[in-house]
């Protein structure tokens, strides 16, 4: 059994090892190649590219490097069309993977997509290029399915991985003491994101946020898990210019544990929100793209809410600010609401659970089934 498989952001990889591994248990002999991160690698995919080469976000980011983008897909698919594997599937990076996935499925190789694009949210008409492209869509979230029901698309809700992943229940005090925070103190998690673009834009907005914070509630402790040296330097060049004497700890990666151990989260749009979800926190959701980008997004979204946890519960449950309304100014008293009135936090609590247990429906075994179900069919 050989299968194509590509990903294109850390959360890909995560759902695309999580397939592997589910397989493999089934098939040891499967084989895997495509694009690759280091968790697929390490469940034994041949990476013929890495995936940091498809790590953008933004339709203006992404023109930047349109043709460096397209070679790769074009070279890709000739790859696999002369020498045609079981099954191709696309986890999530819908720009890159639905192109390549036409491609394949009209050369008869079957594919599927793992991870909805947003077409619920915005460019809905994009739901007949994803028929035209893949024999299934996998969903992780149940509105998601829903939506591919009405329009005839043939798609299987997997759930998460990560609520499979994820306890219900937390050990605050455990995450705090791994990661040496200090005691007595309530401690606030910033996460501007895990790409440098990310970083850049929101970096100076959460430490002024937290300066913010910190002179109304002088008891509080700061910690930002940052995933690289490129991050890191960004985040500490934007603490040494505007808040120098901030009480902060600076991890590298481990950003789950950073939530865990947190009172509440201020983060950047994207899957970590769903991760806060799951760990059950309070957080107040902000980001900040090309000014190109954000104009374009504001025509096509069908939605009111952008982020995660509010489309999951079906209304809005936290507070989140983009592009113009992402400023100290109104950050600051969101935040500040869920610490000077905790009672806030408790009603958040239950919501979170209820998504939680919709969620955790053995995904990995899910995926693995609908695919190997697709194979034998053949």
């Amino acid at each position: 059994m050989r299968i194509g498989i590509v990903a294109g952001e850390a959360s890909g990889d995560i759902l695309a090892a999580g397939l592997i591994k589910e397989i493999r248990q089934r098939y040891p002999d499967a084989q895997f190649e495509g694009i690759a991160g280091p968790l697929m690698i390490e469940q034994g995919c041949l990476a013929r590219y890495d995936m940091e080469r498809l790590s953008v976000m933004g339709l203006v980011e992404v023109l930047g490097r349109y043709r460096e983008l397209l070679g790769i897909r074009n070279q890709l698919a000739q790859h696999f069309i002369d020498n045609p594997p079981d099954l191709f599937v696309g986890v999530d990076a819908p720009d890159f993977n639905l192109g390549l996935e036409k491609q394949l499925k009209a050369q008869g190789i079957p594919t599927v997509h793992y991870v909805s694009p947003s077409v619920w949210a915005w460019r809905q008409g994009r739901v007949k290029k994803i028929a035209q492209s893949v024999d299934k869509i996998l969903t992780l979230f149940p509105f998601e399915a829903k939506f591919y029901q009405q329009h005839n698309v043939a798609v299987t809700f997997v759930g998460h991985t990560l609520a499979d992943m994820i306890p219900m229940h937390s050990n605050v005090a455990l995450a705090r003491q791994a990661l040496a925070l200090p005691e007595g103190k309530r401690i606030v998690a910033l996460l501007p994101g895990s790409r440098v673009s990310e970083v850049s834009r929101l970096a100076e907005t959460f430490i002024r946020t937290a300066q913010g914070c910190l002179a109304e509630e002088p008891d509080l402790h700061f910690v930002t898990p940052l995933i690289n040296l490129s991050t890191r330097d960004i985040f500490e060049g934007a603490l040494a210019e505007y808040a120098p004497q901030l009480p902060i700890t600076l991890v590298e990666g481990r950003s789950r544990d950073v939530m865990a151990a947190a009172d509440v989260v201020l983060l950047a749009s994207g899957t970590a929100t769903l991760e806060a979800l799951l760990l059950k926190k309070p957080m107040v959701i902000a980001y900040k793209v090309n000014w190109i980008t954000a104009f374009l997004a504001r025509r096509l979204l069908k939605v009111e809410n952008v982020s995660l946890p509010n489309n999951l519960a079906g209304r809005k449950v936290v507070e989140e600010y983009l592009q113009e309304r992402a400023t100290p100014e109104l950050l600051t008293p969101a935040l500040l609401q869920y610490l000077q009135h905790p009672h806030q936090s408790e009603a958040l609590v239950h919501i979170f659970e209820d998504i939680h247990c919709q969620l955790r429906r053995g995904a990995d075994q899910q995926a693995a089934q609908a695919l190997l179900e697709m194979i034998d069919a053949r």
